[in-house]
């Protein structure tokens, strides 16, 4: 008999889940658009600010897994788990959770990933490095290149081990937001006044 994903060990779940990159794939862009929709649809009663397709499958060119990651910000003062939970009364799943940020995801299976995966990022509206970081490698694809070399090169090492994976990213990412941050300055402050 099967364990079900939430018996599953962090080292059980990384064998089911690990990491793998692919080459670009144009149509990662119409996935996150379907999913754009769904979550408009689901939280439309929802004070929901701006939704983004965030991470490596919003970079031209490089390779990335095969995951379309979303940002969902939010007002201040809005009940984020409010919102997780319409999510996941609609089939998706919840990764982490602080008072913060929560993420979910959608197509992780007893059997593996399914043929659309998707990690859903709840966050405040400000709490948007990852907007900053995307543009960056966008409009800079030499940066954007370094990035895929870093992201190949630890692929193998932690195949297993997704915390490892990101943990080494950091530097990388950390570094160019902020020079992301001083070149775009306010690009997506909003004034929620």
């Amino acid at each position: 008999m099967k364990k079900e994903l939430s018996e599953m060990t962090l080292e059980e779940l990384w064998e089911l889940f690990p990491i793998f990159l692919v080459a670009h794939d144009d149509r990662w862009k119409d996935n996150y658009n379907e999913i754009e929709k769904l979550l408009t649809g689901l939280l439309s009663e929802q004070p929901v600010v701006r939704i983004s397709h965030i991470g490596s499958t919003a970079v031209q060119g490089i390779w990335a897994k095969n995951i379309v990651d979303v940002m969902v910000e939010i007002p201040q003062g809005a009940c984020m788990k409010d919102m997780a939970r319409i999510l996941e009364q609609n089939g998706f799943t919840i990764m982490f959770a602080e008072d913060t940020q929560i993420s979910l995801n959608k197509g992780y299976t007893e059997e593996g990933f399914a043929d659309k995966v998707y990690h859903i990022h709840l966050r405040y509206v400000g709490d948007n490095d990852e907007l900053y970081f995307r543009d960056y490698l966008n409009e800079h694809p030499e940066v954007a290149k370094e990035y895929e070399s870093l992201k190949l090169r630890l692929w193998k090492q932690y195949e297993h081990n997704r915390n490892a994976y990101t943990d080494a990213k950091t530097n990388f990412i950390t570094k160019w937001t902020a020079e992301a941050r001083k070149e775009y300055g306010d690009r997506y402050c909003i004034d929620m006044r």
